[in-house]
């Protein structure tokens, strides 16, 4: 399978270690992934704040990059993934805003976004391009943790999240399973952890990450596994301001979709018995 590779706004930055699993999960499962060169931020839902517009236009030229080569993007972030699937959504019922939207790049980079293209999720395409099947038996390590999915809310909307439902889905349970994990049922799981408002109203966004990772300890999670890096941030790197702001119990490990799949197809082994002491240390 081809697909154009939009690591999104934080991978190849502040999360080098999603950077790192993606390549070699993707060929252990024959995924290639093809650089989009040219391709530029989202947007990150900071700059829709300030113009809606603009946001869609990074984002339609993004789709336009993937659609030279014939081929959808597939990002690993659901941040990112929802943009480009509310970028193609827009131009598609409003055929004024693509006509400006495709003027706008066309002068800036020669190209159009002709709708053809689509964005994928890593976990929807590990689901229904490669199948569980085919994961299962690729699995080298079994996690044999208590894992709890967090999905965050961007992608769950009906035509963003796949053929999963978008109100009570599963896919990220189904894979923790096939990859030898036990998934954790908490109510949190599509919450968001407020990261757009992180810089703005602080407090608010520590209270939500907190929210989510008490929750999923309280119901017995020994890890936490985020389907998106911008949301991966708050859940991770903010979770002992978070604990300290609200005096809930946040400490628990917190990694991204890309790493527990490559960890349990026998990517980085070291660092896989790294996380296993960390989860029986501090996890549920």
């Amino acid at each position: 399978m081809k697909v154009a590779y939009y690591p999104g706004n934080v991978a190849r930055g502040a999360m080098m270690e999603v950077e790192d699993c993606i390549q070699p999960l993707c060929k252990t499962l024959g995924i290639n992934l093809i650089e989009l060169p040219k391709a530029t931020s989202d947007g990150g839902n900071i700059i829709r704040q300030a113009s809606p517009r603009l946001q869609h236009a990074l984002a339609a030229r993004n789709l336009a990059l993937a659609e030279q080569k014939g081929l959808d993007i597939m990002t690993s972030c659901a941040t990112s993934h929802s943009i480009h699937c509310d970028t193609a959504a827009t131009m598609e019922a409003d055929p004024v805003l693509a006509s400006q939207l495709n003027n706008l790049i066309a002068r800036t980079s020669k190209i159009e976004y002709a709708g053809e293209s689509k964005s994928r999720h890593l976990l929807h395409i590990l689901v229904e391009e490669i199948g569980l099947d085919k994961v299962k038996a690729a699995v080298m390590n079994p996690l044999s943790m208590k894992i709890a999915a967090y999905y965050g809310p961007y992608m769950q909307r009906e035509g963003f999240c796949g053929e999963d439902d978008p109100f009570n889905p599963h896919y990220l349970e189904d894979l923790i399973t096939a990859l030898g994990g036990t998934p954790v049922d908490y109510d949190a799981r599509c919450q968001s952890v407020g990261s757009p408002s992180l810089l703005t109203n602080e407090k608010t966004a520590l209270r939500m990450t907190a929210s989510v990772l008490s929750e999923a300890k309280a119901n017995g999670a020994q890890l936490v596994v985020s389907a998106c890096t911008i949301s991966h941030s708050n859940l991770d790197s903010y979770q002992v301001k978070a604990g300290k702001v609200t005096g809930k119990d946040t400490s628990v490990p917190v990694i991204h979709l890309a790493e527990l799949v490559a960890f349990a197809l026998g990517h980085f082994p070291d660092r896989l018995a790294q996380l296993r002491t960390r989860a029986r240390i501090i996890g549920g």
